[in-house]
């Protein structure tokens, strides 16, 4: 029995960071067709943008998500679920994250000021 034959969109490329795909049988049932896959990866790609903007807009959310990630590795809690409960229900925190926005901003200040050089 011969193998199906490729089709042409199985040699395209997943768009950059993305998983690839497996589209490389006609008769695969499961498999989008090539229109269906192009209009996937637009639909990821835009994502992506949205995503890229709304985090460039909310440089707070870097923030707490660093400060977050920080304290598990540092404490290494059993019970992340609960740890990341108390993290974020900390009253503390909107004033925790004020200072690290303000302390990253002195830092790309000074950035800039030494790139001059």
């Amino acid at each position: 029995m011969a193998a199906p034959e490729h089709t042409d969109f199985s040699k395209q490329p997943p768009p950059q960071g993305m998983e690839p795909y497996d589209v490389a049988f006609s008769d695969d049932l499961g498999a989008l067709s090539g229109e269906q896959q192009e209009k996937l990866n637009n639909f990821k790609i835009e994502t992506r943008l949205q995503n890229e903007k709304y985090l460039r807009n909310h440089p707070e959310v870097e923030c707490m998500l660093s400060g977050f990630l920080g304290e598990v590795l540092k404490k290494r809690p059993d019970s992340v679920r609960n740890f990341a409960a108390e993290h974020f229900t900390n009253p503390d925190l909107p004033e925790d994250v004020k200072k690290q926005l303000e302390e990253k901003n002195v830092k790309m200040r000074q950035n800039r000021v030494l790139q001059k050089f």
